[in-house]
This record gives structure tokens, sequence and C-alpha cells, in this order.
């Protein structure tokens, strides 16, 4: 049974950063700006041949109820009563405050062991704070530097003291002698990344999804700034979802800490396999949708469009046909794909949109067999032969798919660098229909045939 321990804290001691060093990678958002992580974070952690679950948490703050620092501070809360121990952190350059008593206080009415670690210790600076901190009365303070991995064995000990002895295993095996089947595989879970633009309602969809409060949802713009994952299980098939921030226009991108939000939505973007495009339901398909659902494209992630807060329209017939005609008129690079009315609030739609990003998965995992293509091939390119590019007429051979993930195919040809562009999109978009590949990014390289004349030289004349 894993192991749990929350890091708690007033803000801006360095609880991200230890999170950070202890899950061995830049998980969590970091900045000199107190208040960054507002959403716990759980990872898996390591050090040494500790192997734990660590919990990176809001810093403990006052707020009025219902605010949204009333509602960060629940959310620690929560990460304590899910923990089995806790590292309180202090910052010792800053020395001891008055939020670190009273949150000292409140870390023993949890009734778990607590282990004071003074983060920032390094200097003379960091000795004179870390020797306030006894005034806690938690016992003898852990110093570290998070930021430079100093002090990390003493924190080692400290740790090694609370965590259970690991149970003896009877055989060791190692993992790649496993076989894993095609049913296994199918098994594993889905990553799938929530994006949109600001207050698009990523958070409160997920919310429904869980059936908890677990992310922080605000009718103010901006409040999702790491991009969390969350487990799901939906009618027996496990999800491994990301909520991310909200995407605004590049020139609008001024503070350092909404760059460092959007390029934490762009790393799950690129990790994920299905990626979820949200838009408002009022205000959908507008220029911004477009360039998300572009980037989405151009990263080559199975597509599925959300339209959410759909319980605020007013409902008129055909009006998911026009959804439907609306997608592929602003989005033909993607044509067919899923497009499903939402309202992350209400639920409504929910089951709908998870067989989208089921069905869109299996897409961009399709593997089309070299005969059945080439059958295809050759009927697609006699019903529309390629044009003549300076006289010279275009020599296509045949097709192979090389991957999936997003299917990507070589058509070897003559003259690579002579193919139109709109030669390529038809033979696509014929693609799309002959193998049922709606939505999905598809990908053609071009490559030319060798000659097997072109050693020889020329006759002298």
């Amino acid at each position: 049974m894993s192991f749990t321990i929350a890091i708690i804290g007033r803000p801006n001691v360095g609880k991200s950063t230890l999170f950070n060093r202890l899950v061995g990678q830049k998980l969590a958002l970091v900045d000199d700006e107190p208040g960054v992580t507002r959403d716990r974070r759980e990872g898996d952690a390591r050090l040494g041949d500790l192997e734990f679950t660590v919990i990176d948490t809001a810093g403990l703050d006052e707020g009025a109820k219902g605010s949204l620092t009333a509602r960060m501070q629940e959310q620690t809360e929560t990460a304590i009563g899910l923990a089995d121990a806790l590292m309180f952190v202090i910052d010792a350059r800053a020395g001891l405050t008055p939020n670190d008593r009273a949150f000292a206080d409140f870390a023993r009415r949890a009734n778990k062991p607590v282990v004071l670690v003074a983060n920032k210790s390094e200097g003379r600076h960091g000795e004179v704070g870390a020797m306030e901190s006894y005034a806690l009365g938690l016992g003898d303070p852990i110093q570290i530097s998070a930021e430079h991995g100093e002090g990390l064995s003493d924190l080692y000990d400290a740790l090694r003291v609370l965590m259970p002895e690991p149970v003896e295993e009877g055989e060791e095996f190692d993992d790649d002698d496993i076989i894993v089947s095609d049913e296994e595989l199918a098994q594993r879970p889905i990553r799938v990344a929530i994006v949109g633009r600001p207050n698009a309602g990523k958070s409160t969809l997920i919310n429904h999804l869980l059936g908890e409060e677990r992310l922080l949802t605000s009718a103010e713009a901006g409040t999702t700034r790491d991009s969390i994952s969350v487990e799901i299980t939906w009618q027996g098939r496990e999800f491994r979802v990301f909520d991310t921030a909200g995407l605004r226009r590049r020139s609008r991108i001024e503070e350092k800490l909404e760059k460092l939000s959007v390029a934490d939505a762009l790393r799950a973007v690129r990790f994920a396999e299905v990626v979820v495009m949200m838009m408002d339901a009022q205000n959908r398909f507008e220029e911004q949708d477009l360039r998300i659902a572009d980037l989405i494209e151009r990263e080559g992630r199975a597509i599925v469009l959300a339209v959410n807060k759909w319980d605020l329209m007013e409902r008129k017939p055909h009006l998911i046909s026009a959804l439907r005609s609306d997608a592929d008129h602003w989005l033909p690079q993607v044509k067919g794909v899923p497009i499903v009315a939402v309202s992350g609030l209400m639920g409504e739609g929910i089951d709908r949109l998870m067989t989208a990003i089921q069905d869109a998965y299996a897409v961009w995992n399709k593997r089309v067999p070299t005969a059945t293509l080439n059958r295809w091939f050759e009927q697609a390119v006699d019903a529309n032969p390629p044009p003549a590019v300076s006289g010279r007429r275009l020599k296509l051979n045949y097709i192979t798919q090389a991957k999936a993930r997003p299917p990507s195919f070589i058509l070897f040809c003559s003259r690579a660098d002579a193919v139109p562009q709109s030669y390529l999109r038809y033979l696509t978009n014929s693609m799309r229909e002959a193998f049922d590949l709606p939505g999905t990014p598809i990908r053609i390289t071009l490559r030319e045939k060798a000659n097997p004349f072109a050693h020889k030289r020329k006759r002298p004349s």
C-alpha cells in the first residue's frame, strides 16, 4: 500500500519546488509570486530507495468563506485528510512568521506525523531562520534547499522512520520479459487533455466526471494554472484526464505566470493521446478556437470538439446539424471531427462525449492493410489523375502506411517536390471517406523512388 505525504505550509516557501525535486520532474509551476499553486497535485516520489505518493498543496492562507482562497484551503485540508504524514515547510531565510505559528497548530490538530522542513537553508541567513523553527514545537527542523538539492539525505532519514518496512518479494522478475497482449494494451488508460479558451468550463466538466469538487472553479477567468491530471473510470474504461489553463492569444499574454501556465498546457497537449477542445456554446468557433484546433492538428493528436454550456442555449430544430456543418467549414483540416454538445455543470452530454473520445482514440490508432490501401490508391488516381507540372506528367507509384497515432502514410512518386498541396488534400479527404478516418490528423509524406539508371552516364554525342 502506497505511503502518502502532503506538503503544507504558507505561500511561497518552496513547496512546489520540493514537490518537483521529489518526483524528479518539473510538474508543478514555480514562480516568485505567492499563491501560484491552487489545485492539489499528486505525484510518484522517490528519495533514495523510498517510494511514496506526494501531494503538493496550495499555501495555507485565510480567506472569506466561499472565496477562492477559502476553497484553496479546503483543497489543502482534503490533501491532509488523504495523507499518512505531513511535511510542514517554512522559509528559513524569512524566519518564523505569525502565519507559520498558526498553521503549525493546524498541522498538530491533524493528529498525523509531521516532518518540519526548513527550506532555503543555504547560507548564513538560512541557518539563523532554521534555528528559530524550534519554537514551533514540531521537533528538529530538516534543513534543505529544494532548489539546489541540499539536505536531502537528512530528509531521507526523517522519512525512513515514518514509512513502513518494504514487503519482501518472493521472486524478482524483469518487466521486459512480460508479453503484453492487444487486449491488455486496450485497457491502458487513455490520456486526455481538456483545452480551450479561459472560462470555457474545463474544470467544471472534469469535476462532474469525478463526482466531486476536485478542481477549483470560478466565474473568474484564469482560475486553473497547473495542468492537473486525474484518474477517471467510465463504463469500465480508464482515462487519465488533464485539466489545463485557458489559452489566450499570444499578444494578450503579458504576465510571466500566465506564460508558464500556457507552456504547461501545451506540454499536456503533446503528452495526450486525445485532446478535447472546449468552446463556449454562445461564442463558438472564434479565432482563438480555430488557432487551438490547428495547434492540436499540427501536434498530431486525436481531437474531439465539446461545445459547453449547452444548457444556456435556446433549443432550435437542426441546431446540432448546424454545429456539424460549422465544424467542417471552419476546420477542413480535420473534416468529420466529432462534435458533442455538453453541459459540464448539469452533466448533459457527458456519455456522448466519453463515447466520442473512445471512438476518436480508435480512429487515431487505425491501420490499413497495404493491399487494401493500394487498391483505393489506384482508384483515387484513376478518378482524378495528378496534374502535369511544367509539361511533365507526375508519376505516383504506390502508398504504404508507416505508422498509426496518427495515421501516417508514405507515398512513393517520381517528383516529390512537384506534387501540389491541393492534390494531397484530395487524397487525404478521399482516404477519410474510404477508410472511415473522420477528424483525425492524417500525414502523407512524399518520397521519390530511386532511379535505377541514375548512376549511368549519358553516352558522349
